[in-house]
């Protein structure tokens, strides 16, 4: 099976119904999407298929019909992301182990909604789940990702 992750083409030799969540991590090494609890409730594992937020626990491999973006594709050190930007200005992690499917979910939202409202962030953001409880940074660091995708 042939997989776009990244901007890099893959082959990897799993049956359909593998979650890509396994794939990336335990075929690719592509450890930046998380297990959390393995029933699309948390978050952790979201990456974009399409550009789509997904939670790639709850895709079959089989299922993947357009390229992958995981955290480690959104942007680099050297070039972040908006968001990633933002999360750094804001100080938003504390334990991390949320944060990357927190990029991903407010940087696909982003795409959708370049200048949304504190309740639409709260909405968009309901289903990833942080046990540190960084919500208001994370939701001051999507404002400030939002003013700098429109050049404010």
């Amino acid at each position: 099976m042939r997989l776009r992750v990244n901007g890099a083409d893959h082959e990897v030799d799993v049956e359909d119904d593998m979650p890509l969540l396994w794939v990336l991590r335990d075929e690719l090494g592509i450890t930046g999407p998380k297990y959390g609890c393995g029933i699309a409730q948390c978050g952790a594992c979201t990456v974009h298929m399409g550009g789509v937020a997904v939670r790639s626990c709850q895709v079959l491999v089989g299922d993947v019909d357009d390229e992958v973006t995981t955290i480690e594709g959104l942007g680099t050190p050297i070039a972040m992301h908006a968001v990633q930007e933002a999360w750094v200005e804001h100080q938003v992690a504390q334990c991390g182990y949320c944060q990357a499917g927190q990029i991903m979910q407010a940087s696909a939202f982003l795409d959708l909604n370049p200048d949304p409202t504190d309740a639409q962030i709260d909405a968009a953001m309901s289903g990833n789940l942080c046990r540190c409880g960084t919500y208001p940074r994370i939701r001051a660091a999507i404002r400030t990702a939002a003013a700098k995708l429109q050049g404010v």
